[in-house]
C-alpha cells in the first residue's frame, strides 16, 4: 500500500518510536496530542485515538491502536476518529491491530493501560459541552464489574441501583464506601478496592475515610448504617431485573463477508479457511461480541477506510452497541481472529513489504524527525541467566519402579536417556530456605516409570507442605536452572532402571547403555563452568557438528575434536569434561579438516554433518493467563490473557499461567482449592496440548509449579515483585483492605519462617536426609566454593574425601552471605583454621583428580609446595562479583607486584588475599594484565581468574 504526504496527519509525525502510551483528541476533525498529565482522563462528549507501543524482547516495536467514543460523542468527530487511526496505522508501517473502544463496553485490553479505572467525565470540545470544572464535591454512585481490570460505570444515586450480584463504591464528600453485593467474588471485590483507592487519591487528595458494606449484614454497624443513610434508611433489595447491560451480547457462528465499494456482501461457505481471504480485499468477520475487520496487504487506504466504514454500519443498523470492531491487518492477523477459522495455516503465503514502513520513514526523515523507532530493529541478543542461587544442597534419585535411589555424588549429574530422575535442591531464598523439585524424564524412558516419577515427585513436594516449586523437565528441552544447579550435565545413552531393560528385551531391543570401555561419542557445549554438559551421541561421523567440540572414546583410546567454528572457551569446556569422562588418560587432539585416519576408522568413515548450532527454544515476551474451572476439572481448562500484568494480577483464589514459550510456570495462590491444586501440572500439560497462542510451543517445555510466598527468582523477575505481599494472610479482598488501612504498605500478619542454612559457612536447620552438601562434604558448616580456575576448585575439593568427591559437579564458588553493609573486615573474621587444615591434609590426590590437564602441567613447573603454600593464603570469604560490574576500589592501599604475588618471599601486607590485584597501581595493573581495571572486572569471573594465575595474583 503505497503512502503519500497527504494520508500522513502531521500530528502523527514521530509517533510510535518508543514504547509507552500516546493520546489524541478529535478537536475540529483533527487530532490533537493531549499532555501526559491527561492520559487516563476522558470526557463523555469527546472523541479518542490511543496508540500503544511495545518493545518486545527481540528489539522491535509492536503497535495497537484504539479509537475511542465517548456516549454523546457526535456522529462527524466518531467517524473522524475511525479514520485518523486508519491513517495512524499507514504511517506505522500497516501492521497494527486496531480497535473501536465505545464508552461502557471497552476491551479489556485498553482498560488495562489506565489501571485501576477510567471514570469518564461530563463534558467535551466536539459536542460543544463544556468541561465539567472542578466545583463542590457531588455524592455519586458506582457500580463495579469484573475479576481482572474493572468496567466502572457511574449509575443513578438511588436504591434501585443497587444489587446483589455487582459492586458499588458511594463517594460523598467525607467518606467512601464499598458495597459488596452478596453474589459478588472475592476477587471482583479486591478489584473494586482499587478503584476505592483511585477515587480517593484522584478526588479527595488521598484524605477520606473508607468503609466497607456487606450485601445481607443488615445494621450490624454504624457505618452500614451511616451507608443506608444515605438511601433513606434499610430496605431489602429486590432481586436484579435484566436491563440492557445484563442482557447477553448477540452471539452466533462466525459470518464471513467481502468488502466492495463499500458494501458488504457475505460469503457462502460451509467452512472458515484461510484460503477464502483475498489479499486485493477487505474482509468482515461477523462473530456477534467481535467484528474483525481484516484488510488485504494489497488494498489500497480509501479501500480499507471504506471497509471500517461498512463495519460501522453493520452494527449501527442492528443496534449493536456492545460490539467491538478489531481491525487486523494480512500477515499481522491476531490469535482471536485466526482461532475463529476451521484451519489456519501456521504460515501463510504472505510477502510481506518493508516499503510502506520504509517510504513513511524516508519522508519523515527529510522533515528532520527522527525515524528510529519506525525501522526494524536488530535482534537482541542475550545470555541466558538462571536467576538462582547455585550454591545450595542437592539431592538426586533414580525412579526404579515405586522406589527412588538415592545416587552417589559422584554420579549425581550423569543422567540415563532410559530413566527417569528427580532431585530436590535447597538454597537460600531471601529470608528462608527454599526447595526446587525437578522431575527429569529420559527421552527412552517407558511411560509407566514417567507417571510413577510425578507421582513420587508430588509426594515430595506434599511432605514439604506444598512450599516447594516443582519443575517437570523433559531431555533434550532442559532449562538453564536445570543446567545451572547440576553445573556439569552427562546425558548418558541407555538405561540402568529395571523398566528399561524389561522394555529392551521384550521389544529385542540392543542395549545401547553406555560403557566406559566401549566407544562413545559426547559433544560438549556450555557457556561456562558453571554451565556445561556433555550430551553422549551417536557415535558416527554425521553427528559431528563443526559449531562444538567433541570428546571420542574407544576404551582407553580418547580423542578430542574441534570444529572449525568451535571457540577457545569451548576448548576449556573439553577439558574439564576430559577429567569427568575420562581422567588421567592421553588424548588426541583432531582438528576438523585435519583429522587422523585413525579417528574416521573408529567413527566409521567419513560423512556430511552440520556447521550450525543446535537452535534452542528462546524465551518469548511473557503473556499471564487466569485459569477458568467453572465445570470443575482440570481437564476443561479455559484462560483468559491478563494484558499489562502486574504482580497485584495474581489473585490468591486463582491459579495463573505465565507463558515464555521456551517455558511456562503456573502459579498457585495460596486459597487455590485443594483438588485444582493437586492438579497444577495438568493443567501445565493441557495448557501446552492446546498452544492457545498458536506459537506452536513445544509439549515438551519445561513446567514450573510455583507456590504462593515461595516465589523463585526466575519467577519474580517478570514482575516488580514485593516480596511482602506473597507473604500475606487472608484472601484478595482482605489483603487489599488491609493494605489500604496501612496507607498502601503490605502488613505481613504472621512473620515469615527465617530459616537458618549452611550454604556458607552459616548453621543449619536442614533437616539431617537434607544435610548432604552438594559435593558430600564431612561438615554441613564446610564453606560453598564454586565458580572458580581449575586450580582453585582443586582446593574446594580437599574439603571431602578423594573417594566421596562429586566428580560430576565442578567445586562450587566461595560465596559471602553476609549482608552487604557489613564491612570486609568482618567479614574476615569467618573462621578458616578447620578448612585450611582440611586443605593440607588431601591436597595431593585432589589435585591429581580434579584440575585440568592443561592446567596440571603448568602447576608442575612451579613446584607443588610453592604452589600450595600461596593457594592456602587465598582462601577467604567474599562476595560475588557480577559479570559487568566494576568493583570499587576506592580507599584501598597500592602496594608494588613484588609483595602482592603469590611467590613472594616477604611477608604479605594486609590485605584482601582473594583480590590481590585490586592493590596494584593503574600503570603496574595495565602492565601485566594488558587492561585497565576497568575491563578486567566486566570479564566473567572465571577469565579474570585464569588471567590472575598467568601472573600468579591468584
Amino acid at each position: 500500500m503505497a503512502v503519500s504526504m497527504r494520508d500522513l496527519d502531521s500530528a502523527f509525525q514521530g509517533a510510535g518510536q518508543k514504547a509507552g502510551l500516546e493520546i489524541w483528541r478529535i478537536e475540529n476533525f483533527n487530532p490533537v496530542a493531549i499532555p501526559n498529565s491527561s492520559y487516563g482522563k476522558f470526557f463523555t462528549g469527546d472523541s479518542y485515538v490511543i496508540l500503544k507501543t511495545t518493545a518486545s524482547k527481540s528489539g522491535a516495536l509492536h503497535h495497537d491502536i484504539h479509537y475511542w467514543l465517548g456516549k454523546d460523542a457526535s456522529q462527524d468527530e466518531a467517524g473522524t476518529a475511525a479514520i485518523k487511526t486508519v491513517e495512524l496505522d499507514a504511517a506505522l508501517g500497516g501492521r497494527a491491530v486496531q480497535y473501536r473502544e465505545v464508552q461502557g463496553h471497552e476491551t479489556e485490553k485498553f482498560l488495562s493501560y489506565f489501571k485501576p479505572c477510567i471514570i469518564p467525565q461530563e463534558g467535551g470540545v466536539a459536542s460543544g459541552f463544556n468541561h465539567v470544572e472542578a466545583e463542590e464535591h457531588k455524592t455519586r454512585l458506582f457500580e463495579c464489574k469484573g475479576k481482572h481490570v474493572v468496567h466502572v460505570k457511574e449509575v443513578p444515586f438511588a436504591r434501585s441501583s443497587l444489587n446483589h450480584d455487582d459492586i458499588f463504591i458511594l463517594d460523598t464528600s467525607s467518606k467512601i464506601f464499598q458495597f459488596n453485593g452478596s453474589n459478588s467474588s472475592i476477587q471482583e471485590r479486591a478489584k473494586a478496592l482499587e478503584v476505592v483507592q483511585y477515587i480517593k487519591d484522584t478526588y479527595h487528595d488521598g484524605k477520606c475515610e473508607v468503609a466497607t458494606i456487606e450485601d445481607g449484614k443488615l445494621m450490624a454497624d454504624s457505618e452500614s448504617g451511616e451507608f443506608w443513610g444515605f438511601f433513606g434508611g434499610f430496605a431489602p433489595l429486590p432481586r436484579k431485573t435484566a436491563g440492557d447491560d445484563d442482557k447477553p451480547a448477540d452471539s452466533h457462528p462466525p459470518k464471513l463477508l467481502s468488502v466492495e465499494k463499500g458494501q458488504a456482501e457475505p460469503i457462502e461457505t460451509d467452512s472458515l479457511t484461510r484460503e477464502l481471504l483475498d489479499t486485493n480485499k477487505c474482509h468482515i468477520l461477523d462473530c456477534g461480541l467481535e467484528v474483525f475487520v481484516w484488510m488485504g496487504r494489497n488494498t489500497s487506504l480509501d479501500g480499507r477506510k471504506s471497509a471500517c466504514g461498512a463495519a460501522d454500519e453493520l452494527l449501527s443498523s442492528s443496534d449493536r452497541s456492545k460490539s467491538n470492531i478489531i481491525r487486523v491487518i494480512e500477515g499481522f492477523e491476531t490469535v482471536m481472529f485466526k482461532s475463529k477459522f476451521d484451519s489456519w495455516p501456521q504460515t501463510a503465503n504472505v510477502t510481506v513489504s518493508e516499503d510502506g514502513r520504509g517510504k513513511v520513514a524516508a519522508l519523515l526523515k527529510r522533515q528532520g524527525v527522527n525515524v528510529k523507532g519506525l525501522l526494524k530493529a536488530d535482534l537482541v541478543k542475550e545470555e541466558p541467566q538462571p536467576y538462582i542461587d547455585c550454591t545450595g544442597h542437592l539431592q538426586v534419585w533414580r525412579v526404579n519402579g515405586k522406589e527412588k535411589i538415592l545416587l552417589d555424588a559422584s554420579d549425581q549429574s550423569k543422567f540415563y536417556s532410559g530413566d527417569c530422575y528427580i532431585f530436590q535442591y535447597s538454597y537460600p531464598g531471601e529470608d528462608k530456605e527454599e526447595h526446587l523439585i525437578v522431575t527429569w524424564i529420559g527421552k527412552s524412558s517407558v511411560e509407566e516409570e514417567r507417571v510413577l516419577a510425578i507421582t513420587l515427585a508430588n509426594k515430595m513436594v506434599e511432605s514439604l507442605k506444598f512450599l516447594a516449586s516443582q519443575a517437570r523437565i523433559y531431555e533434550g528441552n532442559e532449562s538453564i536452572q536445570f543446567y545451572s544447579i547440576l553445573q556439569s550435565f552427562i546425558s548418558l545413552k541407555g538405561g540402568l532402571n529395571d523398566s528399561y531393560k524389561n522394555y529392551i528385551a521384550e521389544k529385542e531391543i540392543p542395549d545401547d547403555t553406555y560403557n566406559e570401555g566401549g566407544v562413545a561419542l559426547f559433544r560438549i557445549q556450555g557457556s561456562g563452568p558453571e554451565n556445561m554438559q556433555a550430551i553422549q551421541v551417536e557415535a558416527v561421523a554425521s553427528s559431528l557438528n563443526s559449531s562444538y567440540c567433541y570428546i571420542f572414546h574407544d576404551g582407553d583410546i580418547v580423542f578430542t575434536w574441534s570444529g572449525s567454528f568451535a571457540t577457545s572457551d569451548d576448548q576449556e569446556l573439553v577439558e574439564r569434561m576430559l577429567d569427568l569422562i575420562k581422567p588421567n588418560l592421553q588424548t588426541k587432539p583432531q582438528k576438523e579438516g585435519a583429522e587422523s585416519e585413525q579417528f574416521w576408522d573408529l567413527l566409521g568413515g567419513k560423512s556430511d554433518h552440520p556447521s550450525q548450532k543446535i537452535a534452542r527454544e528462546a524465551e518469548s515476551d511473557p503473556h499471564l493467563f487466569s485459569c477458568d474451572f467453572s465445570k470443575g476439572s482440570a481437564g476443561d481448562l479455559k484462560v483468559k490473557e491478563i494484558y499489562n500484568f502486574t504482580q497485584d494480577d495474581l489473585m490468591t483464589e486463582d491459579i495463573f499461567i505465565l507463558d515464555c514459550h521456551s517455558e511456562i510456570f503456573v502459579w498457585v495462590g495460596q486459597q487455590v482449592e485443594p483438588k485444582n491444586k493437586m492438579h497444577a501440572l495438568t493443567i501445565g500439560e493441557k495448557f501446552l496440548e492446546r498452544d492457545f497462542l498458536m506459537e506452536r510451543i513445544s509439549g515438551e517445555a519445561p513446567i514450573y509449579i510455583i507456590m504462593e510466598g515461595s516465589e523463585p527468582p526466575f519467577f519474580t523477575r517478570f514482575f516488580t515483585w514485593e516480596s511482602a505481599k506473597s507473604a500475606m494472610l487472608g484472601n484478595s479482598f482482605q489483603r487489599k483492605l488491609a493494605i489500604m488501612k496501612n496507607g498502601g504498605t503490605p502488613i505481613v500478619a504472621k512473620p515469615k519462617r527465617r530459616t537458618p542454612v549452611a550454604y556458607a559457612g552459616r548453621s543449619s536447620s536442614v533437616p539431617e536426609k537434607s544435610q548432604r552438601s552438594r559435593s558430600m562434604s564431612f561438615s554441613p558448616d564446610r564453606v560453598r566454593v564454586r565458580g572458580r580456575s581449575p586450580a582453585f576448585n582443586a582446593l574446594a575439593a580437599n574439603f571431602e574425601s578423594p573417594k566421596d568427591r562429586n566428580l560430576s559437579t565442578p567445586p562450587p564458588m566461595v560465596r559471602k552471605l553476609y549482608p552487604k553493609s557489613m564491612s570486609q573486615d568482618s567479614a574476615k573474621l569467618a573462621p578458616k583454621s578447620a578448612a585450611i587444615a582440611a586443605l593440607t591434609s588431601s591436597f595431593e590426590r585432589a589435585r591429581e583428580s580434579i584440575i585440568p590437564r592443561s592446567i596440571k602441567e603448568s602447576q608442575e613447573t612451579n613446584g607443588r609446595e610453592n604452589y600450595m603454600s600461596s593457594r592456602l593464603k587465598s582462601l577467604t570469604i567474599e562476595e560475588d562479583v557480577k559479570e559487568g560490574e566494576v568493583e570499587d576500589d576506592d580507599g584501598l592501599p597500592v602496594y608494588p607486584y613484588e609483595r602482592l604475588n603469590t611467590n613472594s618471599s616477604g611477608p604479605l601486607p594486609d590485605i584482601d588475599v582473594t583480590r590481590r590485584e585490586a592493590y596494584l597501581s593503574a600503570a603496574e595493573f595495565k602492565e601485566k594484565f594488558g587492561m585497565a581495571k576497568e575491563a578486567f572486572y566486566k570479564l566473567p569471573k572465571w577469565k579474570q581468574n585464569k588471567l590472575k594465575i598467568a601472573v600468579q595474583l591468584f
